[in-house]
This record gives structure tokens, C-alpha cells and sequence, in this order.
């Protein structure tokens, strides 16, 4: 895929991409698919993925209470919880507050229930069944997974056609959770409404966006500080991660939106 040349140029000293049809081919990939990244907060849509399979499989509810709210709460960033903090910054349910803590609360919901900490479960729900053996939650459960762009095309794939979870599980997971909330997208500022699924951000109409113009509104994803992404665009049918090892700044917001708008040019 041409598109992906322009990772060449980025101001970054590496990098690498690939993109992912709905059938789990890569249809192209640059730069060195197998150096480990560290993904920040790419690591939350992981985790959420292994909150579903233990909802899935009995281990918890998602009305189920932990800490100030429930898991529900929790996993779609309606905790209430402050971005880095403990402190209780609204009533859950009543505000999209991103939070890390959140998902700290979480993996102990889930070590809890389970009576396995939150980096073993993530391991074997997740990263062995796919095959992901160069990923590893090193630190907190919603920022500290390293990984692969070749092990991060797996999940893609997992995304688009999954094995590991009922169909409609996923569907509920990419579908907005408490809708109409407004919040901060960080590093985008307010949006109204910034809405969110069970894990993973909603592209839906915000702007301005780390996607690109011609993402579809059902466009699902995340993206890290680290200067990482992933993203799913089921109009599309396709998906594309990238990593970098430069911080998500200006650089990330100019470069970005247009390689995902040729990438899906070129798909088109």
C-alpha cells in the first residue's frame, strides 16, 4: 500500500504500521513489525478486551459495583474518577471523565473476581489465544502494555472478526455507552458528546480528531501519549495501527489525519 510511505517522513526516529483487512490480511505494513513500543494508553482497548471476556465468561457483571461506580461505569469513562487520581470528581454516570485510575479499578475487579492478577488474565484471555507473544502488560492496566505492530495487526484482525467473544458482545462494546456525555478527548479538547463504548473511543462526529476526514462515524479505536493508535473502520473494512517512539504531540495531530485519509482513499 503506497499510503503507508508517508511513515517514512514522519519526525520520528521509528516507526511502524500496517493495515488490516475485515478477513485478518495485512495489506501492507512499514517499518519493523517486530519492535516492541511501549502503547500507553493503546493498552486500553487490551484491557477492555479482557474485562469482556471475563464478563463473558461469568467472572463479573457489568452492573457489578467496584470502587465509586460499576465496571460499566469504569470501563466507558463514567466513573466519575479523576484522569490520574482517586479523587471523585462527579457522580457516575452523569460525565465522560477519561481516567486512568478507572481502569486500575478495574484490573482489581477483575484480579477479584478471578482470583488472577490483572496481567496473567490479560495474557491468557487475550494475548496467547491470538497468538501475541511479544506483548506484555509491564505496568498500569490502562497505559503499560508494550507491543508489536505485528502483534497489534492480530488484535486488529480479532476486532474486525472475532474469536474470542460473541459477535454481539463486541458490537455492545463499539456501540456508545451513556450517550450524550460531553468530556475532553485529551489532547482534542471538549467535545460534546464525547461518546465512548466499553473501552474503546467512538469516532461519531467529533472534531477535531486523531482520524481522519474520511473516517466513517463508526469508526472505533484508541489512541496513546506515546504516540501510538489503533483503528477500526467497519465501512471501511479495514483497520490500521501504528507506533512510534515519539510523544503524541503537534506533529501526531498534523500527521495523522492525512495518512488515515489515504489509507482509506487508497482502500476505496
Amino acid at each position: 500500500m503506497r499510503s503507508l510511505d508517508v511513515v517514512a517522513g514522519w519526525p520520528v526516529d521509528n516507526a511502524a504500521a500496517a493495515v488490516v483487512s475485515a478477513d485478518g490480511v495485512v495489506l501492507g505494513s512499514t517499518g519493523d513489525q517486530g519492535r516492541r513500543f511501549p502503547l500507553a494508553s493503546v493498552t486500553k482497548p487490551l484491557a477492555a478486551y479482557a474485562v469482556l471476556v471475563a464478563v463473558e465468561e461469568g467472572a463479573l457483571e457489568w452492573d457489578q459495583p467496584a470502587g465509586p461506580a460499576t465496571v460499566r461505569h469504569l470501563v466507558a469513562h463514567t466513573s466519575g474518577l479523576a484522569f490520574d487520581s482517586t479523587t471523585q470528581q462527579a457522580e457516575p454516570g452523569t460525565r465522560r471523565i477519561y481516567s486512568n485510575t478507572g481502569f486500575d479499578v478495574l484490573a482489581e475487579a477483575v484480579h477479584q473476581a478471578t482470583g488472577i492478577p490483572f496481567g496473567r488474565y490479560l495474557t491468557e484471555a487475550v494475548f496467547e489465544p491470538l497468538g501475541m507473544v511479544d506483548s506484555e502488560l509491564q505496568g498500569p492496566a490502562g497505559s503499560g502494555a508494550v507491543s508489536t505492530c505485528a502483534d497489534l495487526t492480530r488484535f486488529a484482525a480479532e476486532l474486525q472478526a472475532p474469536t474470542l467473544l460473541a459477535r454481539e458482545t463486541l458490537a455492545d462494546a463499539t456501540t456508545v455507552a451513556f450517550p450524550g456525555l460531553n468530556g475532553v478527548l485529551p489532547g482534542y479538547g471538549m467535545q460534546k458528546p464525547n461518546d465512548w463504548g466499553l473501552g474503546f473511543e467512538l469516532r461519531d462526529g467529533k472534531s477535531p480528531h486523531w482520524t481522519g476526514q474520511r473516517s466513517s462515524p463508526r469508526t472505533f479505536g484508541h489512541f496513546g501519549q506515546s504516540g501510538t493508535f489503533l483503528w477500526v473502520d467497519p465501512d471501511a473494512g479495514a483497520a490500521s495501527v501504528a507506533l512510534t517512539d515519539r510523544p503524541f504531540g503537534e506533529w501526531a495531530i498534523q500527521s495523522w489525519p492525512p495518512f488515515t485519509d489515504g489509507v482509506l482513499a487508497e482502500l476505496a
